[in-house]
C-alpha cells in the first residue's frame, strides 16, 4: 500500500476501510461479549486478524508484512474500536506497538524467529516499559540489566517490574526496556524476552474500569538472564527507540477514540429518531438535533487531525511530531465527551451494561491516559509555541 500524501482517503484506503469493516463485523462484533467475559479476545481472532494480514501492515514486505502506511492503520484502529475497544488494544498493542520494534530495530536473525509468528497472529507480543513509579517518565525507569561477567555466554541479568502490560498474559514475546547505564535517557536498551524465561514471570489480571477484553497485569523481572543476542537495537539508544514507536502508538489511540465516538455517534442519531418523548421523536427536538450536530463537528475535528498527523508521519513533515501530540489530546478529549454525551441521550438505558453506549463509556476513558497522558500531549505542544 503507497504511503498516503493527505489526509483524505483516497480509493485504495477506502477499499482497506469497507474491507477491515466487513471483517470487524463478521469475526470481531460476535466475540465482544465472550471476550468481556473471558478478559481477552478468543486466540481464533487473533489467528484470523492475521491471516487477514491485518496485524502486519508495519512491517515491510521483504519480512512478509503488508508495507502498510500509518494512515491505513490508522483506520484499522478506528474500525477495531467501533466494535471493542478491549479487543482492539490487544490486537494494536501486538500488531502495532511492539511488533514494529523488532521489525524496525531487530537484527536479520531476529526478524525472521519473530516476525512470521507475530504477523500470522499465532503468537502474541506485548511491550514492557511502564513501572509503578515511572508512568509517563520513559527515562526515569528503574528494571536495570546488569552485563553478566566471567560467566560463559556472557548476556544480561534483568531486575524489575514492569506494570499496566497490555497482554502481558496471553503474549509469546516481550520487548522490555531496562536500564544498561545511570545515565538518565541515554542509558535504557530493549530487550527481547520470550514468554516462560526463567526470572520472568506475571501477575495476576488487573481488574479495570474499561478495556475488559483485554488481559492487563505486572511483569516481574527477577535474576531474568538473558543473552546478549536478546538486545534489541543498539545498546542504550532504547529511549530513541521507544519515543519513535510512541508516534505510531499515539496514532492508533487516537483512532480508538475516534472510532469510539463513531460508533456511539451514529448509535445515539439512530436512537433519538427511533425514540419518543412527549409523543414525538426524541430528534424533533431542537436541542438534540443541535447536540448531535455539535458532536458530530467534535468527531470530524478529531479524525481530520488524526488523519492529517499519520499522513505528516509517514511523509517526514517537520511538523510530524507536534500533530500526532495534537491528534492524541483531541481525539481522546472529543471521544470522552461524546460517548458521554451519548450516555445521556440514551437515559436510563444508557447506565445498563446491555448498551454498548455504556461499554465504550467505560473504555474510552484511558486513552486519556494510555501512550502519554493529556498532560504529555500539552508539553509536548507548549514547547512548541512562539516566543
Amino acid at each position: 500500500m503507497t504511503a498516503a500524501t493527505s489526509w483524505e482517503l483516497d480509493d485504495e484506503h477506502e477499499e482497506f476501510r469497507a474491507s477491515v469493516r466487513a471483517f470487524v463485523d463478521r469475526h470481531v462484533r460476535p466475540v465482544v461479549q465472550e471476550s468481556e467475559a473471558a478478559g481477552r479476545p478468543p486466540a481464533a481472532l487473533l489467528k484470523e486478524l492475521g491471516s487477514a494480514g491485518l496485524l502486519g501492515l508495519a512491517v515491510d514486505e521483504a519480512d512478509g508484512g503488508g508495507g502498510g502506511d500509518s494512515l491505513a492503520i490508522v483506520v484499522l484502529a478506528e474500525e477495531l474500536a467501533r466494535a471493542s475497544g478491549g479487543i482492539a488494544v490487544t490486537a494494536l498493542v501486538t500488531g502495532y506497538m511492539s511488533t514494529p520494534h523488532i521489525a524496525h530495530f531487530g537484527t536479520a536473525g531476529q526478524r525472521a524467529r519473530y516476525l512470521p509468528g507475530l504477523i500470522s497472529g499465532e503468537k502474541i507480543a506485548s511491550i514492557a516499559v511502564t513501572e509503578p513509579g515511572t508512568g509517563s517518565n520513559v527515562g526515569g525507569i528503574t528494571t536495570r540489566a546488569t552485563p553478566v561477567k566471567g560467566e560463559v555466554g556472557g548476556g544480561f541479568r534483568l531486575d524489575g517490574t514492569k506494570m499496566f502490560i497490555t497482554n502481558a498474559g496471553i503474549a509469546d514475546v516481550f520487548v522490555v526496556a531496562a536500564r544498561t547505564s545511570p545515565d538518565g535517557q541515554r542509558g535504557i536498551t530493549t530487550f527481547i524476552v520470550e514468554a516462560g524465561h526463567p526470572g520472568l514471570s506475571v501477575g495476576q489480571p488487573l481488574r479495570k474500569m474499561g478495556w475488559h477484553a483485554s488481559d492487563t497485569r505486572e511483569v516481574i523481572l527477577a535474576d531474568c538472564l538473558v543473552a546478549d543476542d536478546a538486545v534489541l537495537g543498539e545498546q542504550n539508544r532504547g529511549f530513541h527507540q521507544i519515543m519513535s514507536a510512541f508516534q505510531l502508538e499515539r496514532l492508533t489511540l487516537a483512532a480508538m477514540g475516534v472510532g469510539h465516538a463513531e460508533e456511539c455517534l451514529q448509535a445515539a442519531t439512530t436512537y433519538a429518531r427511533d425514540r419518543e418523548v412527549f409523543g414525538v421523536p426524541l430528534i424533533s427536538l431542537q436541542a438534540t438535533r443541535h447536540r448531535l450536530a455539535a458532536m458530530s463537528v467534535e468527531l470530524e475535528a478529531a479524525r481530520v487531525l488524526t488523519y492529517r498527523a499519520a499522513a505528516r508521519l509517514d511523509a517526514g513533515h517537520p511538523e510530524a511530531d507536534r500533530s500526532v501530540a495534537m491528534a492524541k489530546y483531541h481525539a481522546a478529549i472529543a471521544a470522552n465527551h461524546i460517548v458521554d454525551e451519548c450516555v445521556q441521550l440514551f437515559g436510563g438505558s444508557g447506565f445498563l451494561e446491555e448498551t454498548p453506549v455504556a461499554r465504550h463509556f467505560r473504555d474510552a476513558r484511558v486513552l486519556r491516559i494510555g501512550g502519554g497522558t493529556d498532560e504529555i500531549q500539552l508539553e509536548i505542544l507548549a514547547k512548541g509555541l512562539p516566543a
